[in-house]
């Protein structure tokens, strides 16, 4: 689901950026569900409604050529 998320940002990036402006923005289903700050917030407001993984979190550009890709999975922290 989170590609096609992807593709509904790629494809909006522009339009959304100009309602949003440079903010993170929680995506879902082809949907906006927030616009935050922070990725933090974004993460933590967003989790409080939908589970881990069926959600996205993009930062808000004017245009694709100043997207930087972040991958983020579920892990467990290991100390050595």
């Amino acid at each position: 689901m989170q590609d096609q998320d992807f593709d509904f940002f790629v494809q909006n990036i522009e339009k959304l950026h100009k309602t949003y402006g440079h903010k993170f923005l929680a995506i879902k289903n082809s949907s906006i569900l927030g616009a935050y700050f922070t990725f933090n917030e974004a993460l933590e407001t967003t989790l409080k409604t939908a589970e881990l993984g069926t959600f996205l979190i993009q930062e808000c550009f004017d245009n694709v050529g100043k997207m930087v890709n972040n991958f983020q999975g579920n892990v467990i922290p290991v100390s050595t």
